[in-house]
């Protein structure tokens, strides 16, 4: 079988798009880690379907790395609200479903500025803070981000079983001069990612809630670019929260997918602002590879 997909990625975040408003069937959870592998298949870090919905633009259903259905994930949705947009099945505002509720996301060039769910539960703990911003999120703040091992400790982290049995993304945050710094243990990545939408909300929330600002619109610089948070705080709710960056088209094309094989990519059209990210991030890893041996 034939098949089309996109690939966009916002601040970093990699993700694949596969529209099936029209035609739907069934992608099993070994193709879709397939699919999201850096070195066998597309790469990405998570993987995302359009599927129709009567009463909005669509529904966004999310997919980790690892194949598994995941939660809301924050640059996933203002990729996916780019990819409608430019695809016609929406205008510059998009009204969308996924797991946690109704999201509504404003293109505006190159940026997506995208609503995300309410929080009104922080959990403080000695060692940090914990919140739900349609993803489960620990925040800890660190005074050298550099000396973090963010795999390594943001998987012992979630590993804990305090956050058992779903387990929790781990936020390492770094604030000094003014500038915030992020770094994001993804959980079904299983990796660090080079940005995260809902980590980022949550580390912007964590901030507010720990006294460390009284701002209400803060800019977290990650490894993939900056991400901007908006929100108010009123009786102890934080709600009308908007997360705000670039998203962007970086290739698109052709999978034949057999029932018995992996996929094969037949046909790929790079978009002309990301083939340097597309370069930095895979072809350069690959040579990297290739030069060891």
């Amino acid at each position: 079988m034939l098949l089309h997909f996109s690939k966009f990625q916002g601040a970093g975040n990699d993700f694949i798009i596969i529209n099936m408003m029209d035609n739907q069937f069934e992608l099993n959870q070994k193709q879709i880690e397939f699919l999201c592998n850096r070195r066998f298949g597309i790469g990405a870090d998570g993987l995302m379907l359009v599927l129709k919905n009567d009463d909005y633009d669509f529904y966004m259903q999310y997919f980790n790395a690892d194949g598994k259905e995941g939660s809301m994930c924050g640059n996933g949705g203002r990729c996916i609200a780019k990819y409608a947009y430019l695809n016609k099945i929406s205008g510059a505002e998009v009204n969308f479903l996924a797991i946690d509720g109704k999201h509504k996301a404003t293109i505006n060039r190159n940026s997506v500025s995208l609503s995300m769910s309410n929080v009104d539960k922080i959990q403080d703990f000695e060692d940090g803070y914990f919140l739900d911003t349609g993803s489960p999120h620990f925040v800890s703040f660190v005074k050298d981000l550099n000396s973090i091992n963010v795999k390594q400790e943001g998987r012992k982290i979630a590993d804990e079983p305090r956050f058992s049995p779903m387990r929790t993304n781990v936020n390492f945050v770094e604030i000094k001069n003014d500038n915030i710094r992020i770094a994001t243990f993804e959980r079904g990545v299983e990796d660090e990612t080079l940005a995260c939408g809902t980590g980022s909300v949550a580390s912007a929330l964590a901030i507010h809630h720990s006294g460390k600002t009284k701002s209400n619109e803060i800019v977290l610089i990650a490894k993939g670019g900056r991400l901007k948070v908006n929100f108010e705080h009123k009786n102890n709710i934080y709600q009308n929260i908007i997360l705000s960056g670039d998203a962007e088209l970086v290739f698109e094309g052709e999978i034949n997918i057999y029932k018995k094989s992996y996929p094969n990519i037949v046909k790929v059209a790079l978009s002309n602002k990301s083939t340097i990210f597309l370069i930095l991030v895979y072809i350069l890893p690959l040579l990297y590879q290739l030069v060891r041996l």
